[in-house]
């Protein structure tokens, strides 16, 4: 954070569709949702990494879904707009190197049969289910946007995908796919007033160079920005585009491409924090993925009952223990009623036992391609269970709240 008179200044990025590490995010979870589609109960880890004319698929799959891990990455390549040799890397004809093994065995006795189950002789179902790694997870929520989510992160996710539509409607059909975003917001009391700078790297065709920031003031940030964030002319002297000067070498040319590495990206660019695991090419069972998502549709609950203006909750889990290991919830001096009455609540209403919080964010279904772009939170996608409000009326009530 930066200090700007008696308040902040906060900046958050966000990434297109188009860039190396989420190519390699949206590979991997093609390949997720490809093997739960088959078989629901698909154990997949499957790392990605790309580079000029080359697709790596490492990792550990255990399924009776008969893949074509080539024909998957080729084709998300492919939709994602790297179709054609002129771009440099084209899904068509890249090659596609395979290296997959099952499952070590020693995770998966945690996972199938748990030290619950095992060693406490406990018959509930939901015991039976071990974490798949051990690990602690974030969620977090805040009141300062309709999604509830920081708003920094939402702007730049917001500028990310005007960028990559006006690349595939033919507004600037000059644009290729690979693209950054960067938003700077002013805080004042603890709350979002305005947008300060932009910052879009864009990759482009050689030659356009000159008429790049107008077209993409015109067309990405007035039109994904609201109006009442931000002073045209202030921000027009505050928006940068491609400060090298230039952006044509782009994509897994310019830059190797690996799954995980945007995960500040995937959550709350930075404004609450991460407990290090990526979700991209994991199925449910493991915790870095669904347990974040768990604690995500916590936190935006607490914030969506008015129990709190911001809610960041923590949960921990050891490997092939069913149970976490500790729950907490911070929120800030925010919240409504004690805090431990709201941990309370939370107990009371939320089972994150991992396959509790799997069967009740039905979380073994092939949806997991859409969310390895443009972040995994603070979205009202078909299928993101984990953003539904829905334990915020009960939670209200047993809170006494008006």
């Amino acid at each position: 954070m930066s200090s700007a008179g008696d308040g902040f200044l906060f900046t958050s990025e966000s990434v297109t569709e188009g860039h190396p590490d989420k190519v390699a995010d949206q590979i991997s979870d093609a390949i997720v949702d490809a093997a739960l589609t088959e078989d629901p109960g698909s154990r997949v880890a499957v790392e990605t990494l790309l580079t000029t004319g080359l697709v790596v698929l490492a990792g550990e799959i255990t399924t009776s879904a008969v893949l074509d891990f080539a024909a998957i990455a080729r084709r998300v390549i492919c939709e994602i707009g790297y179709d054609t040799g002129d771009f440099g890397f084209d899904g068509h004809a890249v090659g596609v190197i395979t290296a997959l093994d099952r499952q070590s065995p020693d995770i998966a006795r945690g996972v199938t049969e748990s030290h619950d189950a095992r060693n406490l002789g406990s018959t509930d179902p939901f015991d039976s289910a071990g974490a798949g790694d051990q690990g602690m997870m974030f969620g977090y929520a805040t009141n300062e946007t309709p999604e509830l989510m920081p708003m920094p992160i939402v702007l730049a996710h917001k500028l990310a995908r005007r960028l990559a539509q006006v690349r595939r409607n033919g507004l600037l059909p000059y644009l290729r796919p690979d693209g950054k975003t960067q938003v700077t917001v002013r805080y004042e009391g603890g709350k979002p007033v305005g947008v300060e700078k932009v910052l879009i790297s864009a990759q482009h065709e050689d030659g356009v160079e000159a008429k790049l920031a107008d077209a993409l003031w015109e067309q990405v940030v007035t039109q994904a920005l609201p109006p009442g964030l931000y002073d045209a002319a202030a921000l027009r002297k505050e928006f940068y585009v491609n400060p090298t000067g230039r952006f044509v070498i782009g994509g897994p040319v310019g830059d190797t491409g690996l799954t995980g590495r945007k995960i500040i990206v995937d959550t709350y660019g930075g404004f609450a924090r991460h407990g290090g695991g990526a979700f991209s090419g994991k199925d449910p069972s493991k915790v870095d993925r669904s347990a974040s998502y768990a604690a995500r549709h916590v936190a935006k609950n607490i914030v969506a009952a008015g129990l709190a203006d911001r809610a960041e909750v923590q949960v921990a889990y050891a490997i092939g223990v069913a149970r976490p290991l500790s729950l907490l919830i911070e929120t800030f001096g925010t919240e409504k009623i004690s805090r431990a009455a709201l941990a309370d609540l939370v107990r009371d209403h939320f089972d994150l036992r991992p396959a509790a919080l799997v069967e009740a964010l039905n979380l073994r279904r092939p949806i997991y391609r859409q969310t390895a772009a443009y972040g995994h939170f603070g979205r009202d996608e078909a299928g993101f269970t984990w953003e539904h409000t829905d334990k915020a009326a009960v939670l209200r009530a047993e809170a006494g709240l008006a």
